[in-house]
């Protein structure tokens, strides 16, 4: 894939040698227009970094440019994130780039060689090819996932997927008694987000946990809720990047203390382990001494094709050594039903190594019974004059996820689009028992079969495992009930996302609707997804819409009057699934959608998938009402349908009669628009205007002239007038509420009966549709040089650059400084040179801009990059406005010694005949745009 997106950084990096900090950067957010927008991503709230060819980059990190095709990744350049002060303290980051070619080492042979993927040439070590081959081998293809058993078997029990766990037992450096609680913690986590599930056994319910840096030093605090259940979820948020790094490479600890009156803690250590992807089953270990300040886990799962149990044993605390040459141990890990010994496996572990891996084989139909009915004890013991044992019963795997489906008819063993929608959670206990809540709604007829199915070994062929449809209550939708006979085998296919559930109506006996049983992961959000979710369905869109897609929602509301929403879909295609928006509405007629209200219509999200959560603060008062009273409705559009793909009625009880509330515990970044004006007053950052203060990035319209936009930008108010396009129309008229005039014909409200408004994100307003304006975009004001225009049919909003006109002059002018376009005055007609000035403009496709050069159209050259030079196996030409690029083509040589000599732009075989031993160059060309 071309990035001439890094090409420009490192041009501008090398060239200008500064780079501006990203602290200032993100906080100058402007409107993402439509004119051929890339998409880079933002670094995390709160972060400091460099940003460099779309990817962003923490503070000391170093790496080497990728420029794309046809130049590739720089060998030679290293980049390197460099920590800055600001005047004010704060730290921020800045590129620095610089050629180490020139540290190379003198090679101490006569024939040194360059390696692929290299900068530096060193000597070859025997036959060149046998050494290309051994380097790739330890640099690409070894199997970190190959996990040694302790009779030398290899199990791929792990996946690529970097999860993290935490073995957390009593602290014994401590002064105090030791504890004999273990706790269990799962981390998942995303981007810059943490999310933990925690498990405890012989211990009250914590109170506080406590994340620990290097350092020894508290980096997150977490204040556990009270409740009786036993376990603990929670969510680090905007986790700065030195930490991350610290827990990638596990340096971090994590601690858990109760507020009793006998306080214990414990604590551990969190670890990276590739072996959390595949677990279906777990096991806490505990010992039965009081303050013994050992436990473990055990993480198993069963083969994909026969009764074979692996685990893997994470042990804490069991041996007692603390000099520093290793001591080997051996140990007696048993497999106990009601204190009958079943299994047993003798080995050795070391005291710096306790962790141990053992795979149990062709389990039997008895013992996969019990398995499934959490009756299995494992238990770990060490042998010699001072045994200790620890043990603990296996149990499907436990976390904060959400077991859920959405069924929908596109998903359905012969897809479909009926508008129907089933939706489905649920719930695993130990003893194996899967209770289910089921609820289908517009389907084309009534329900004959509602079943849990594996996924189908032929074409329409279904495998039913669990049939529901004796709890199916025809005057609900619902079925509500347990399935009590789970073999082990279920169990791991429910916890590997490998069911389905089914529901076949009158008129499809084979599925109307189909939908995967999966996890949906733990996100932080409060919402209580132990609650069936809100069905979203074209049945439910004003008038009705036949699509194959289908959804679900949990909402609720805050203390904070926050409203927090999960969305998951299914069944969309792929051309609905590129764009895909999220409003709620809150109607002041129940069935009656008037798109014309805006003042009651959010857009919450817009999400690239099948899922999207986040929170919505700054909610109307109006709009909490009719959630309140249960007249609001959560609807999803498409491409395909902007007027509303999928629909559902929500009802949120709250107390918020006054609208949202201010947030006084927690307040981050996004949260300074609710903030109160005591707090604004504090703030350096906020605006006074008109004897009231804004906050750093808001936008009003000032009371002077209701034909202004004013914002504030760090303690700076600037207010521009709004600039009305012009209008093609032969007749206009000025609406009352309205600054600039609109073609007469149908008015804006007549036009949103039959058509959409656009919600335009540069003024956060929604415009009338065949409307046109100027965008809005801060901290510039408004942008003349572009124009945008409110598609009715679909709702988008279209924006494209003005063309400007070709000048003849030499010397053109801006009239004004808003003004878009240059003009030619009047006593200066000579034809145009291939000026920078005019290059400025960039309305004629005849000319290309390269680096700081500029290039006639048919014009050749070989690029010049920065600490690199010339690159003279490169060829760049100018084709009608666009910079192409192509790599000198090189043939494919067959011969076991190649070498590439300097200057040369391709490899060369070495003492042998290069006419026999190279093949034609495929006649491929790329090119680069830039």
């Amino acid at each position: 894939m071309l990035a001439p997106r890094a090409l420009r950084c490192l041009l501008c990096v090398l060239s200008c040698a500064w780079w501006p900090h990203t602290g200032a950067a993100s906080r100058l957010k402007s409107a993402a227009l439509p004119i051929q927008s890339e998409r880079e991503p933002q670094p995390s709230k709160g972060l400091t970094g460099c940003s460099f060819g779309g990817r962003f980059y923490s503070l000391e990190d170093t790496w080497h440019p990728d420029l794309g095709e046809p130049f590739g990744v720089m060998h030679c350049v290293q980049c390197y994130c460099e920590p800055q002060k600001s005047r004010r303290g704060k730290v921020f980051g800045k590129v620095n780039c610089k050629n180490i070619k020139q540290d190379c080492p003198d090679p101490d042979c006569d024939d040194p060689i360059l390696l692929p993927g290299h900068c530096c040439k060193t000597c070859p070590k025997g036959n060149h090819a046998l050494t290309q081959t051994h380097h790739l081998l330890l640099s690409g293809f070894q199997d970190p996932l190959a996990h040694k058993t302790s009779r030398g078997k290899t199990r791929c029990l792990v996946s690529p997927s970097a999860d993290f766990v935490a073995v957390l037992t009593g602290v014994t450096s401590s002064w105090l008694p030791s504890s004999s609680a273990v706790a269990r913690v799962r981390f998942v986590l995303t981007r810059n987000s943490l999310a933990f599930s925690i498990t405890y056994q012989r211990m009250g319910r914590p109170s506080k946990i406590v994340f620990l840096d290097s350092d020894g030093t508290t980096a997150f605090e977490y204040r556990v809720p009270k409740g009786q259940s036993d376990m603990i979820c929670g969510v680090w948020k905007n986790m700065a990047k030195p930490l991350l790094r610290q827990l990638q490479s596990e340096q971090m600890r994590i601690s858990m203390t109760t507020s009793t009156s006998r306080r214990e803690e414990v604590e551990g250590k969190i670890i990276k382990h590739r072996a959390l992807f595949a677990e279906t089953f777990s096991s806490m270990l505990t010992s039965e001494e009081e303050n013994s300040g050992m436990g473990g886990i055990a993480m198993l799962t069963l083969s994909d094709t026969e009764n074979n149990l692996h685990f893997i044993l994470i042990l804490q605390g069991l041996i007692k050594h603390k000099g520093k040459d290793p001591l080997l141990v051996p140990i007696r890990v048993q497999l106990v039903y009601r204190q009958h010994i079943l299994r047993e496996i003798r080995a050795n572990i070391t005291s710096h190594d306790p962790d141990f891996a053992e795979v149990l084989t062709d389990l039997n139909s008895r013992e996969l019974f019990w398995l499934s009915r959490g009756q299995l004890e494992i238990t770990v013991a060490t042998e010699g004059p001072d045994p200790r044992q620890i043990s603990g019963f296996i149990t499907g795997r436990k976390s904060c996820d959400t077991i859920q489906s959405v069924m929908s008819s596109g998903d359905a063993l012969t897809p479909g689009k009926t508008g129907g929608v089933g939706s489905a959670v649920f719930s695993l206990h130990d003893n194996g028992t899967l209770d289910y809540q089921v609820q289908v709604a517009g389907l084309s007829s009534d329900v004959v079969g509602l079943t849990i199915e594996l996924k189908p070994r032929r074409r329409n062929k279904r495998s039913v495992l669990y049939d529901l449809t004796p709890e199916y209550s025809k005057t609900t939708g619902q079925a509500v009930g347990s399935w009590s006979r789970l073999e082990a085998r279920h169990i791991h296919m429910l916890l590997q996302n490998e069911l389905f559930i089914n529901v076949a109506t009158a008129h499809s006996q084979e599925g109307e609707l189909r939908g995967q049983i999966k996890a949906l992961l733990y996100s932080g959000l409060d919402a209580p997804r132990h609650e069936l979710p809100t069905p979203l369905a074209g049945y439910f869109v004003s008038p009705p819409v036949r699509t194959g897609a289908s959804g679900h929602t949990w909402l609720s509301v805050d203390k904070q009057c926050h409203l927090h929403y999960e969305i998951v879909v299914a069944g969309l295609s792929r051309t609905d699934d590129i764009t895909v928006n999220a409003h709620l509405h809150g109607l002041a007629e129940i069935g009656e959608m008037d798109d014309s209200s805006t003042a009651h219509k959010r857009l919450l999200t817009g999400f690239y998938g099948s899922q999207a959560q986040g929170v919505l603060k700054d909610i109307s008062a109006e709009l909490l009402q009719h959630l309140d009273q249960g007249t609001a409705f959560i609807q999803v559009s498409t491409k395909m349908n902007p007027r509303g793909e999928i629909r559902g009625r929500v009802h949120v009880p709250n107390n918020c009669e006054s609208g949202m509330k201010a947030d006084t515990d927690e307040v981050e970044f996004d949260d300074v628009y609710q903030k109160d004006p005591e707090e604004l007053k504090k703030d350096p950052h906020t605006c006074f205007f008109e004897n009231q203060h804004h906050a750093h990035g808001s936008r009003w319209t000032p009371n002077y002239d209701k034909c202004f936009s004013c914002s504030c930008q760090k303690r700076t108010v600037i207010c521009d007038p709004v600039i009305c396009p012009v209008l093609t129309c032969s007749r206009t008229i000025q609406p009352d509420d309205k600054c600039c005039p609109v073609c007469d014909g149908k008015t804006v409200r007549d036009l949103t009966v039959h058509y959409s408004c656009c919600y335009f994100e540069g003024d956060q307003k929604m415009h009338a549709p065949g409307t046109t304006w100027h965008p809005f975009v801060p901290p510039f004001g408004y942008i003349k040089c572009a124009v945008c225009t409110c598609k009715g049919s679909t709702g988008e909003v279209h924006c494209e650059k003005v063309t400007c006109p070709a000048l003849t002059c030499s010397q053109p002018v801006r009239r004004n400084p808003s003004d878009c376009c240059k003009e030619c005055p009047e006593e200066d007609r000579t034809p145009a040179g291939l000026e920078h000035s005019d290059m400025m403009q960039a309305d004629g496709p005849r000319h290309c801009k390269f680096g700081k050069n500029y290039y006639q159209n048919s014009d050749s050259w070989h690029p010049w990059v920065p600490l690199v030079g010339e690159m003279k196996c490169i060829n760049c030409w100018c084709d009608h406005g666009v910079t192409k690029c192509q790599r000198k083509q090189c043939p494919i040589l067959t011969c076991s010694n190649i070498t590439r000599t300097d200057g040369s732009c391709c490899p060369e075989c070495v003492g042998e005949d290069d006419d026999d031993l190279m093949m034609k160059a495929p006649d491929k060309r790329r090119t680069l745009r830039h």
